[in-house]
């Protein structure tokens, strides 16, 4: 059935132009890696610091690997650095309900 992986976060006040343009260039890698069936990022209508990514994974083990590989490649270390402190990251498993 897939994982559900909810990754969220705060830009720097200034950085939000630099995070969105960061993604568009980031995003379309993460489509295409092994396992990613879609990811898709939400900004709150509340403030524009708040980015919700929603993405959806063949399994958790096929995020952890894409997850070491942007570790590895610097790519989470550079998004880190542009927002106020770390992002929260929760999976969750399909319910057959």
């Amino acid at each position: 059935m897939g994982t559900l992986v909810l990754l969220e976060a705060t830009a720097k006040a200034d950085s939000v132009k630099e995070l969105e343009e960061f993604l568009r260039s980031r995003l379309p890698e993460t489509r295409a890696y092994d396992g990613c069936q879609g990811i898709t990022a939400h900004r709150s209508d509340d403030d524009e610091r708040i980015l919700v990514m929603v993405e959806h994974w063949d399994s958790k083990d096929h995020y952890q690997r894409y997850l070491d590989w942007r570790t590895e490649t610097g790519v989470l270390a550079e998004l880190v650095g542009m927002l106020e402190g770390e992002p929260t990251i929760r999976t969750f498993d399909a319910v057959d309900a």
